[in-house]
């Protein structure tokens, strides 16, 4: 069990330093969960990335992003917080999402068929430029080592990409930028 942050702000300060750091991993391509053993007993503990299986579905809204879909693996029951993912479309700096939110959202208990959303933008710019990638890397924020990789459809442009804070309303994840 990972120990609890004194306040929101310390956590938001550690998901920010965690993306920044965030590994990319040689994971196998799919909408699934990581393929690593859920950590801990399985009740009552935050949530990390292998407790978790995800879902990447497009969305049109807000001039197209990508929604993840969290929901906790059989037989666990995890807190996850209202953080944003981490999340990158490649190894460098400018391709890790930063956040579209200014604070802090609840945290969500994740159970049997409760979800979370959490909504990335690769574009937050109004420009033409950006670089091309075929990938998207998942995890939770303190767990990046075993985040998963969704290849994506087709290449997307990217450029200085956002990401909304999990959110157990998938309306409430959407990546507005404008």
């Amino acid at each position: 069990m990972r120990p609890r942050l004194a306040s929101r702000s310390a956590r938001l300060a550690l998901t920010v330093a965690a993306a920044a750091t965030l590994a990319t991993t040689t994971a196998a391509t799919a909408l699934a969960d990581s393929g690593a053993a859920p950590r801990g007993n399985g009740v009552g503990q935050s949530c990390g990335t292998n407790d978790l299986s995800f879902t990447l579905s497009t969305r049109t809204q807000a001039g197209g992003y990508f929604l993840v879909t969290a929901k906790a693996l059989p037989g666990i029951t995890c807190y996850l917080e209202g953080t944003f993912p981490s999340a990158a479309f490649g190894s460098a700096a400018d391709t890790h999402v930063t956040p579209v939110e200014q604070s802090v959202g609840e945290t969500i208990k994740l159970s049997g068929s409760t979800a979370a959303y959490a909504g990335i933008s690769p574009k937050s710019t109004g420009s033409d430029g950006g670089r091309e990638f075929g990938q998207l890397f998942v995890a939770v924020a303190g767990y990046e080592a075993d985040a998963v990789a969704f290849r994506l459809a087709e290449p997307v442009l990217v450029d200085q990409p956002v990401a909304t804070n999990w959110h157990a309303d998938p309306a409430d994840a959407v990546p507005y930028t404008g």
